[in-house]
């Protein structure tokens, strides 16, 4: 019979996992304390043993749908569902250990691997400790220009780095894709699903259908600059600071498994464009010309207009997935960070270039962009 999950203090079979691997990886002695962890199914733990600090990775494989196999058209990626259309890594370990390899063999902070079960789907990984890059600014905001500027940094040079397609750790492989249409379609999907429907908005067939034509147009904006590789959930909270260390290593990188290669202005729409936090506007313009200059991107004008189609991608979908987790995750602190993503989408779609997509929405979702 499986161990009680009903909360009477019998050890879960996960905990049992949990504790065998701890044990195994050396750390049997260590104090373990939960800390919250993200909007995944992803669970995070503290180990202490001493001075010596480490964070266990729970990411149990069957807790979410399927990633996209090799070789899977959009029919079959359509028929695994939401992770595989989205080209997301959803239960496969093996990608945040492969990405987190490479970027630490280019000099980039991403935590290190201490020791991992990737069957289990158990990480034991270096622990960057307390400086989250948010916390750290509201503790002290005259330093939000210096950090912001060294992160602007570390982008260009993992844009300017090269990394292989087929990446590894020890004997596991990962592929990173590319953020293909298929993927950036399917996300604006979740504005229609979710955050329109919320609205009491019944999107028809034929809507739909101009929805998507109006965006594959946009899209097409993208080719103005090589792709490069997006971490794909770059901003304050998954950055921490650590003065210590070196150049761009100074930027500590987490929350990166579902990293695609993609236009160059994903990651920093994602950055300035933060759902959690206001960055100072102030600030946004020199670092959008930073980065260019950094990353050597003559054609600003080129990708100022590609940052902008994304951050409107990325805005749409990040409203719909905040209705979601609030009405199918049981998670209703969502909704408190709407209203900043409805002001960067409004601001994002007033250019020149959305004005099908403003026509779109005076005629189907009314009100919505005022």
């Amino acid at each position: 019979m499986s161990p009680s999950r009903d909360g009477t203090g019998v050890m879960s079979e996960r905990e049992a996992d949990r504790r065998a691997f701890i044990a195994a990886s050396g750390w049997g002695e260590a104090e373990v304390e939960s800390f919250p962890g993200d909007a995944s199914t992803r669970r995070y733990f503290r180990l202490t043993h001493g001075d010596e600090v480490a964070v266990l990775m729970d990411a149990p494989r069957g807790a979410e749908a399927p990633a996209e196999p090799e070789g899977a058209s959009a029919a079959d990626r359509a028929a695994l569902g939401y992770n595989a259309l989205a080209r997301l890594a959803g239960p496969e370990p093996a990608a945040f250990a492969c990405l987190s390899n490479e970027l630490v063999i280019r000099g980039f902070s991403a935590p290190k691997i201490l020791a991992a079960d990737l069957e289990a789907g158990l990480l034991l990984l270096e622990d960057f400790g307390q400086g989250v890059y948010a916390d750290v600014i509201e503790a002290n905001p005259s330093i939000e220009a210096p950090l912001y500027e060294a992160a602007v940094e570390c982008l260009a040079e993992i844009y300017r780095s090269s990394f292989p397609a087929k990446m590894s750790f020890k004997d596991a492989r990962w592929r990173v894709r590319d953020y293909d249409e298929t993927a950036l379609l399917t996300e604006t999907h979740l504005f229609l699903d979710w955050y329109a429907k919320d609205k009491g908005a019944g999107i028809s067939v034929g809507a739909r259908a101009e929805w998507n034509s109006i965006w594959r147009g946009l899209f097409e904006v993208l080719d103005a600059h090589a792709p490069g590789l997006a971490l794909r959930d770059f901003h304050a909270e998954n950055l921490f600071w650590l003065p210590e260390r070196d150049s761009v290593s100074k930027v500590g990188l987490i929350d990166f498994q579902d990293g695609l290669f993609v236009h160059p202005a994903y990651d920093l729409v994602s950055f300035l464009e933060d759902a959690r936090r206001d960055v100072s506007p102030e600030l946004i313009d020199p670092l959008i010309s930073q980065f260019c200059e950094q990353a050597k991107l003559s054609d600003e004008a080129g990708f100022r207009r590609a940052y902008a189609v994304l951050g409107a991608q990325r805005n749409a979908k990040i409203l719909g997935i905040f209705v979601r987790l609030a009405e199918r995750d049981g998670k209703p602190s969502y909704r408190d960070l709407i209203p900043r993503v409805h002001a960067h989408f409004v601001k994002n779609l007033s250019g020149e270039i959305f004005a099908d997509l403003r026509t779109w929405f005076e005629t189907h979702l009314p009100g919505e962009l005022l």
